[in-house]
């Protein structure tokens, strides 16, 4: 009898632990929310296992995101900046995000303005391959930008 179909009926709990220990199983409650909770006489065990090998599943089947990063000075000339730009352009068509930030050493932090303006700028060269997810904000001595690549 074990592997059969068998029929759905609402019995009472004494019952239904009597029909699993007869059968040698275990009696499982798959949703204990619904009314009445549902319950399933199988191998709790394999329950188990069909249960992880669908997680496992699902893990491999989930997108990853993945991150790279521009590190930029306050003073970043503007060769640098094409330069890094380009390299933006191309993470951003091969579907990672960029975290872009400003990295102020010292006194440079007066140039915060300047920080700003670079990433803003940054911002709207890659209007066409991305979208900007959090503006330029100052978290200690960095300034930090998130542009997402534009959904296809």
């Amino acid at each position: 009898m074990v592997g059969d179909e068998v029929e759905a009926k609402i019995v009472p709990l004494d019952e239904a632990l009597k029909s699993a220990n007869r059968l040698g199983l275990d009696l499982v409650e798959i949703s204990p929310n619904a009314e009445p909770p549902v319950c399933k006489v199988i191998d709790y065990k394999k329950f188990i296992y069909d249960q992880k090998k669908k997680q496992k599943a699902i893990k491999s089947k989930a997108q990853k995101v993945v991150i790279k990063e521009l590190r930029f000075g306050p003073n970043t000339g503007e060769h640098d900046f094409n330069f890094k730009l380009k390299h933006a352009e191309k993470f951003l068509q091969d579907g990672a995000k960029v975290k872009a930030f400003v990295f102020f050493r010292g006194r440079t932090i007066i140039f915060k303005e300047q920080g700003e303006i670079l990433l803003l700028k940054l911002a709207q060269a890659l209007e066409k391959f991305g979208v900007v997810e959090s503006m330029p904000k100052l978290e200690g001595k960095r300034m930090i930008m998130l542009i997402a690549p534009k959904k296809k």
